[in-house]
């Protein structure tokens, strides 16, 4: 048990960070729009990526070389840029601002879902190499607690944001309000992808 407490505890800490996958689920939630979808694929990357990383860490350690999270780290710039670019196109250009009105395919929002949740190289770090690297030590069935209460804190915290965001939407019915929160994506996104920017030119530094 106390293997498993330490997961759960580690776990949360790592994924409390704000980031660009987190505000994703927050934005479905508001917009009430698969939630539920969003959350489980979130949380169920999570469970994947941190077993991986549990049990074949000596692996992935050799095989996510500098190139391959210089790789990732463009995906995601330019993954980033075509988000944003839709968001300040829906700001400028459209009259009717309520995003809630907006509707997506069930398609769509999977794709911008494992977008956000796999081209992040940050995801790796925080679930494979970090998770992977401190258990590395525990003999099986610690690694298996460690694991569980890892995954078991990502189910929580993702379902958590997830449907507290889709409750507060009941009280966030202006178009003024919703000017706000795409203005907030916007500048946050715009941030981390400067940030990605810095790291792909550290590379060729």
């Amino acid at each position: 048990m106390t293997y498993f407490i330490l997961g759960f505890i580690t776990g949360l800490s790592l994924i409390l960070a704000l980031g660009a996958q987190n505000i994703f689920v927050i934005e479905q939630g508001l917009k009430k729009e698969f939630v539920f979808i969003v959350c489980l694929i979130c949380a169920l990357s999570d469970f994947l990526l941190i077993f991986l990383g549990i049990f074949i860490f000596n692996y992935f350690q050799y095989f996510f070389t500098p190139l391959i999270e210089l790789i990732l780290n463009i995906l995601l710039l330019i993954f980033l840029l075509n988000f944003m670019r839709r968001k300040i196109y829906g700001e400028i250009y459209k009259s009717n601002l309520d995003i809630k009105k907006t509707k997506h395919s069930l398609t769509a929002v999977v794709s911008k879902t494992l977008g956000f949740t796999y081209l992040n190289p940050h995801v790796y770090s925080d679930t494979v190499f970090f998770l992977g690297n401190f258990s590395k030590d525990f003999i099986l069935n610690q690694k298996i607690l460690f694991g569980i209460g890892a995954s078991i804190s990502s189910f929580i915290f993702f379902f958590t944001i997830g449907y507290m965001s889709k409750f507060l939407s009941n009280y966030l019915k202006t178009i003024k309000i919703w000017k706000i929160i795409n203005i907030f994506i916007i500048i946050f996104m715009s941030t981390l992808a400067f940030y990605v920017l810095i790291n792909i030119f550290n590379f060729f530094n």
